[in-house]
This record gives C-alpha cells, sequence and structure tokens, in this order.
C-alpha cells in the first residue's frame, strides 16, 4: 500500500472507521475530497469485534440530526427501540415511572456494531472514500498531516493535505499530539467504574413477549453511590451496566475492591437488587469473572495543530455516559464541521478556528452535564421531591413552552440548542427550582395540590424575575 495525495484534490486521513471517523469520512467525501479512512482493528462486517462491548447506545435528537444530514437515519431507526422513559426500580420492588419528554419523544437504543457497520457501507459508497483495516497508526507528522501506518509488520506512509483522529477515547493521534508545543492535556477518572451484565430474553416467547420488562424504557436500579441500568435490544435481551464505585471511601462502603468473595459478591447482588436477581443471566460468575472498566474524562486545547491535523469525537471530548451524549456529540461534530466546510468554502485555515471555537466551549458544556447526570441518576431519580419537581417542570413547561424547557429536553431533544446554551439556561432554571421548592416542600399537602394554579403563578413570578425571562427573549 502506498497512498499519495490525488492530484488537483485536497486528500484527507482519517485515523479512526468507528461511527464518528465513518460518519465523517461520509460528509467530507460528498464534499469532493478524496478521504482515506483507517481502522486498527479488523471489518466488523467480516469479524466480531464488539464482544465485551456494549450492544447498545443511546441516540437523541442531535445524532439523528447528523444521519439525516447523510441520508441514513430510517435504516438506522428501523432497528431501534424507542425509549420514552425512565423506570426507576425501587429497593423493595416498587416502580416509578418518569417520561423523558412530550408524547412522541424519545431517546433510541441502537446497535453499536449496527449503526458503525450502516455507516461504512454508506462512506464506501462513495467514490472518494477509501477504507483500510488492520491498519495500526505509528506516526503522525504534525506539520504536514503525514501520517504511517502500520500492517504485518510493514510500514505504509500515507500522504495528505490533513488528518482527523477520530479514533476513540484511547486516541494515538492524541497521544502523539501531546509531544507537539503548547498542546495541554488533562486525564481525570471518576470514583465510578463499571462492568457489563445481560438480561437474556423469553426464549420461549416471540414479538414484544420476548422482553422481560417494558420494552420501551431505560430501567435504572438507583442506590445512591451505585447504580444498575439496562437499556433494551431489538433480540429481546437487555443490556446491564452495574456502575460502581472502585474504591471504598471508608469501611461501610462497597465498592469493587471491597467485593471480593463469592459470599459478599452475592449478599451485595441480593441487598441491592433482589427484584433483578431473577432477571439477569449468572450476575455473581459475571461480577467475579470480569474487571471493572475505568470512567475517565479527558480535556485537550488545542483540538487543531497547524491547521493541518485535528481531533473530533471522543479523540477530542471523552466523557462519561451518563447523559447518553457522547455518540450525539461526536455526530454533532461532524454534522457542523460540514456546515463549516461549506460555509468557508473550503478553505480550511478559516474551518480548523472555527470548528475549535465552535465545539470546544460545546463539548466542555456537555462533559459537565454529564458529570452532574450521575447524582440524579443514581440518587435524585429515586427521590420523591425530585420527581414531584420533575411533574412541576415539566407542567410549567406544557404552560408556558417558550420560557421553559426543562434541561432535559433542551439537551436530548433540542439539536438546535448549543450544548452551552443549554447548560447556562440549565444552571438559571436550578436557581428557580430551588427557591420554589424550598417554599412547596413546607406545605405538608403539596404532592396532592402540586397541579394548582398558584404554584405556577408563583414559579411564572419567579421565572420572569430571573435572567430566563431575558434569555428566552420573553417579555412581561
Amino acid at each position: 500500500m502506498n497512498i499519495k495525495k490525488a492530484a488537483g484534490k485536497e486528500t484527507i486521513t482519517i485515523a479512526g472507521a468507528g461511527p464518528v471517523g465513518a460518519l465523517l469520512a461520509v460528509v467530507l467525501g460528498r464534499y469532493g475530497y478524496d478521504v482515506n479512512l483507517f481502522e486498527s482493528r479488523p471489518d466488523s462486517r467480516l469479524h466480531s469485534i464488539y464482544q465485551g462491548k456494549s450492544i447498545n447506545i443511546a441516540l437523541s435528537d442531535r445524532g439523528w440530526l447528523a444521519l439525516e444530514s447523510v441520508g441514513i437515519s430510517d435504516k438506522i431507526k428501523s432497528n431501534a427501540i424507542a425509549m420514552k422513559k425512565r423506570v426507576i426500580h425501587a429497593l423493595d420492588g416498587s416502580l416509578t415511572e418518569q417520561a423523558y419528554g412530550k408524547e412522541g419523544q424519545a431517546i433510541w437504543s441502537v446497535s453499536r456494531s449496527g449503526v458503525n457497520e450502516a455507516l461504512l457501507t454508506l462512506a464506501e459508497a462513495e467514490p472518494t472514500v477509501n477504507t483500510y483495516f488492520e491498519q495500526r497508526l505509528s506516526v503522525v507528522n504534525f506539520d504536514n498531516a503525514c501520517a504511517t501506518f502500520t500492517h504485518d509488520k510493514n510500514h505504509h506512509e500515507v500522504l495528505a493535505d490533513y488528518l482527523f483522529g477520530a479514533d476513540g477515547a484511547y486516541s494515538k493521534v492524541r497521544r502523539l499530539a501531546q509531544e507537539t508545543p503548547r498542546f495541554s492535556y488533562s486525564q481525570s477518572y471518576m470514583p465510578q467504574c463499571y462492568i457489563e451484565l445481560n438480561i437474556p430474553a423469553n426464549d420461549d416467547k416471540t414479538g414484544d413477549e420476548r422482553f422481560k420488562m417494558e420494552k420501551e424504557a431505560l430501567h435504572i436500579w438507583p442506590r445512591k453511590d451505585f447504580m444498575l441500568i439496562a437499556l433494551p435490544n431489538p433480540d429481546g435481551t437487555f443490556t446491564c451496566t452495574l456502575f460502581l464505585n472502585f474504591e471504598s471511601a471508608n469501611n461501610n462502603d462497597v465498592s469493587f475492591t471491597s467485593l471480593i468473595t463469592k459470599a459478599e459478591v452475592t449478599e451485595f447482588f441480593h441487598e441491592n437488587f433482589p427484584d433483578a436477581m431473577h432477571l439477569l443471566e449468572n450476575p455473581i460468575d459475571e461480577f467475579m469473572q470480569k474487571s471493572a472498566n475505568p470512567l475517565f474524562l479527558v480535556n485537550i486545547d488545542p483540538w487543531v495543530i497547524n491547521n493541518k491535523v485535528a481531533l473530533i469525537g471522543d479523540a477530542a471530548h471523552a466523557m462519561v455516559p451518563f447523559y447518553g451524549q457522547g455518540m450525539n456529540c461526536g455526530f454533532e461534530d461532524c454534522r457542523e464541521l460540514g456546515q463549516l466546510v461549506e460555509q468557508y468554502q473550503g478553505n480550511w485555515t478559516a474551518i480548523f478556528p472555527a470548528y475549535q471555537k465552535a465545539r470546544k466551549k460545546n463539548a466542555d458544556a456537555i462533559t459537565e452535564l454529564a458529570k452532574r447526570n450521575f447524582i440524579e441518576m443514581s440518587e435524585l431519580s429515586g427521590d420523591p421531591s425530585f420527581l414531584l419537581q420533575k411533574k412541576i417542570e415539566a407542567k410549567f413547561h406544557d404552560l408556558y413552552p417558550k420560557l421553559w424547557t426543562p434541561l432535559y429536553s433542551m439537551v436530548t431533544f433540542s439539536p438546535y440548542l448549543s450544548y452551552a446554551d443549554a447548560l447556562s439556561i440549565g444552571d438559571q432554571q436550578k436557581k428557580v427550582m430551588q427557591t420554589l421548592m424550598v417554599d412547596l416542600m413546607q406545605m405538608p399537602d403539596i404532592e396532592h395540590c402540586w397541579q394548582d394554579d398558584f404554584v405556577y403563578k408563583k414559579m411564572h413570578t419567579l421565572v420572569m424575575a430571573s435572567p430566563l425571562a431575558e434569555a428566552n427573549k420573553v417579555t412581561k
């Protein structure tokens, strides 16, 4: 393999053919660039490479908008499951439901491999896109975008005008960039780690009866410092993830390091997830056999080096999964980059700085929101006063849709609103709700009269006295 720049056309190398890299190849290919897409792993359409990784991921409106822009959303959605609500599993086995949005709004459980493979096939249909598998990146020249890939101990130099690192949270392009001047990089670990478990399908059933729990829902077992979640798969199974601290903060806390013996693990599951034990497939043995996977965040600056090499997707902004926005954010990177290519008519000395300016602040915002959302999922989602607050917010939104959109809906169902703006507005909303709930929770019967007019008149007064009125361009 000896790839040279095509005469008369700008050539772009993309390192990483996961979902973001494949979508980026489609976007750039359709703007007429010669694109060479490289992946270190085998082609997943020919080899199973997703074993041990999440079977499914959550896609919401930002991701769908990006897929719509390349004409593949309908194909992906035909094999997806709409999750319209959270189902909260309390310790006593009781269930509480919380809708994600209005009627018809949902986040979608989709196959990670299915999305990736559909995008790869779409990329290969572009006449100017070429894909190469089992090619391990070893060298990047950040001055001229030249890269070296290795296959079977053979080294191949690939020339290009520009290079994108779309190679995920453990990005090799990013690691090599750390050797360049004035490149700032930090990595921080969350206290929690995770392992994946499984709820099998009812093999003796057909249709929706194959699902052992509510199909169109994301299931959460919130236990304050830890939680179990489950997402449905089209085959009737659920992919489950246990999030638990890696180490104990004190002797009374459970953690991956404190649960050593089979007896301890058995007691932990039966005490904390009793209603899930008849659903999960060998949770005790799976816990004993698996190593806990870390959750970490990266913060880098700049994303673009010498206007020649850029990072995108998790390579630029790896985040924790608690808002389900990692891939959505990466897809949005690709869509907005395409808009910049069009806006600046292919002038990359203008495109790259605009890309960095637009996307970095938004990636920082959703990274912060994702960290915060662990508390909501693991602790607050099972708290009656928090659930009451969410009901009040939803009704106020129905009454004054231009004045108030819940933070979750801004992030998940408002793809044209930036993450940064959602964070800013959400912080103002939090102050309003803290003031309101302090007053309301002093009322002994608030659980029965929360829908009364006085609640929403008071909330309207608080909102109009806050920066939210100006932010939403609402006048009295």
